[in-house]
């Protein structure tokens, strides 16, 4: 039978990272579980939770999420500025932020798991509206809305870097989020441990030869929309969608920590060496 583990014990995995301390509490870990809407995973929820129990999500140590990568973004900005960490299991369609599915012995793997602490974007958005706000875990990206190529104009730390992009868009990845959208883009992995930052075209028209760059992860980029009325640009904070951008200003937000814990054998850092160099 599973045996309780502490807190401490999810959290030592790396104690100079730990974003908040550890509940003072002598009792086993309490786990909150959340899951897609899908059928698989709510039966792996129901199974989950008569076996382990089931928190509330705001009492919880620890948060299990049942699902694909969609489900783990969503829950992670559910949980922002709490520090609580995340355990995904795989239920969904994309699981590359998830672990294997299995629901023996839970309570051991969340007490080896290894801890990875990210930082979000923060994506300010300027309409004819006013200005709007949103956090991103994997990238930030412009997407023209109608037939016609966005032109796009790129400010990195006030300088004015390219004058005129045309393109279908543009887009701003972390480390985390580098082997998502940017990877279909052409764009570069970038190791977890990285203070990088990928800047990546999306079908770009002009300046022909131009395919990206990497940047500092202390970057601020501000993308002005050009001809915004006749080539309206949407932007998008991994799920949230602002439309008809005038401009939009991109940094990351590092007063925030993301926590997410992985199989020793499928952290994020081996999961990036293997979409390199394969299996």
């Amino acid at each position: 039978m599973d045996q309780p583990v502490t807190k401490s014990a999810v959290e030592r995995r790396d104690p100079s990272r730990s974003a908040a301390p550890a509940r003072a509490r002598s009792g086993p870990v309490c786990i909150g579980f959340v899951a897609a809407e899908t059928e698989p995973a709510q039966v792996a929820r129901g199974r989950l939770a008569a076996a382990y129990g089931d928190c509330p999500i705001e009492a919880a140590d620890v948060v299990v999420a049942l699902g694909g990568d969609g489900l783990m973004l969503q829950t992670l900005e559910r949980l922002r500025g709490t520090a609580k960490p995340v355990y995904g299991m795989h239920r969904g369609s994309v699981g590359f932020l998830m672990n294997e599915y299995r629901e023996a012995n839970l309570l051991e793997r969340l007490a080896a798991a290894q801890r990875s602490v990210v930082h979000p974007l923060l994506m300010t958005v300027t309409t004819a509206a006013g200005i709007e706000t949103a956090h991103a875990i994997n990238e930030v990206f412009m997407t023209r809305q109608t037939y016609q190529a966005a032109r796009l104009r790129i400010h990195v730390d006030g300088t004015v870097r390219i004058e005129e992009l045309v393109a279908d868009g543009v887009l701003v990845a972390t480390p985390a989020g580098s082997t998502a959208y940017n990877l279909s883009c052409n764009g570069p992995i970038i190791p977890l441990a990285a203070p990088l930052l990928a800047l990546t075209p999306i079908s770009p028209f002009r300046p022909r030869r131009w395919r990206g760059a990497l940047l500092p992860d202390r970057a601020k980029f501000l993308i002005e929309v050009l001809e915004a009325e006749k080539r309206p640009v949407a932007s998008v904070a991994d799920h949230i969608e602002i439309r008809d951008a005038r401009s939009v200003a991109i940094e990351m937000d590092r007063s925030i920590d993301l926590v997410m814990l992985h199989d020793p054998d499928h952290s994020l850092d081996e999961r990036i060496i293997r979409e390199q160099l394969g299996p």
